[in-house]
């Protein structure tokens, strides 16, 4: 029968002090991360707990300092590319400065959302960055920002709440790949989107609640009306909110009398399955069909032809945001902040003229 081998003490904040020569309550600090201690002291003490491989009790730190050394974040879909580089921005930004990260995930719903801040604020996160799934809801956003607790928005803006935002010009870049579109000669363009309405239906800007689909449709908007495009808002399609659905969405607007020559869509997930459908439908890009997309995804610069993409700096978001966050943690007295970071276009071989004459729709 084997014998279990004795567990090995954990080190103390005793074995700390003693060994850095140095209090109990002077190690304490330092590596609680609170007070004032000299430079010889604070580097004797993180040489001592380096060389005993001291590793702290997060719980007794947090009933010490008041604080859990925890992030939350809640986001709309982690499967998203867009997301997931976010986060990554995020986690970086935080374990430099000494944080963890927990993470949720709202699948863009309100409710889920709101049951996901709840979560959070009962895990004790010293403070939250949320990307806010619409703007009409944000009861509980406001709760926390009038609770004291720190929170930062990612990607998406509400402009009645005065809290740290990093966001990019969705408005300004999407009239930019418009008038890409426009000024290669197309009239008919289509923006796709995972946002949703009643009967995937869209109608006017009031029923978008999302900050940032709202400013991108209103850009594309704008810029088919300057050029004398009639009634563009037909070519809007709500509700690719999965491969399914986007491939449902793309049926439905490449079958119809007045399909699109050209597409602008609001995230690679949805450009991909669109450049799908395309190919199995026997039409070309960009001879057939221009296609823009949000987001320099990997596989945008290996189709044949490479894919004209709005370049996010998605990473920097995410380290911006914590970034602020983790500033306001700290209690760097400022105003609120609403950095808004810039977009490139990169223009690759997805976009031509338009097809002179229209090609048959008939799967071959």
């Amino acid at each position: 029968m084997k014998r279990t081998a004795p567990k090995t003490p954990s080190i103390t904040v005793s074995d700390v002090a003693r060994a850095a020569n140095v209090s109990k309550a002077t190690a304490a600090r330092v590596l609680g991360g609170y007070g004032v201690v000299s430079d010889t002291i604070r580097a004797d003490v993180v040489a001592a707990a380096k060389a005993l491989d001291y590793r702290p009790n997060e719980l007794a730190r947090s009933m010490t300092t008041g604080r859990s050394g925890i992030i939350g974040v809640v986001v709309g879909d982690i499967e998203n590319p867009f997301f997931s580089l976010a986060v990554r921005g995020i986690s970086d930004a935080a374990r430099a400065a000494g944080f963890n990260v927990i993470l949720a995930n709202s699948g863009e719903r309100i409710e889920v959302e709101k049951a996901a801040v709840r979560l959070l604020i009962g895990k004790r996160v010293d403070g939250l960055i949320v990307t806010p799934s619409e703007s009409r809801d944000i009861s509980h956003l406001r709760d926390i920002h009038r609770s004291g607790r720190p929170l930062a928005l990612l990607d998406r803006a509400l402009p009645d709440l005065d809290v740290d935002t990093v966001t990019v010009d969705d408005r300004g870049i999407a009239m930019r790949a418009t008038r890409i579109l426009v000024d290669a000669g197309h009239r008919k363009i289509a923006y796709v989107t995972a946002v949703d309405a009643e009967g995937h239906e869209y109608r006017d800007l009031g029923q978008i609640y999302t900050s940032s689909v709202r400013e991108r449709i209103d850009g594309y908007l704008t810029v088919c009306r300057d050029a004398g495009i009639d009634r563009p808002e037909r070519y809007v399609r709500l509700g690719a909110t999965s491969p399914a659905e986007t491939r449902r969405a793309a049926d439905e607007m490449l079958s119809g009398p007045d399909r699109p020559t050209a597409v602008l869509a609001s995230d690679s997930v949805i450009a991909l399955e669109i450049f799908r459908v395309i190919r199995e439908r026997g039409l070309r890009v960009p001879e057939d069909i221009s296609l823009i997309t949000f987001h320099d995804a990997d596989w945008t610069s290996v189709t044949t032809p490479p894919i004209t993409v709005i370049d996010q700096p998605v990473y920097a978001l995410g380290k911006s945001v914590a970034e602020l966050l983790i500033r306001r943690l700290k209690g760097e007295p400022r105003p609120a902040e609403r950095l808004i970071l810039p977009t490139s276009i990169f223009e690759r071989g997805s976009v031509g003229p338009p097809s002179s004459t229209s090609r048959s729709l008939v799967r071959r």
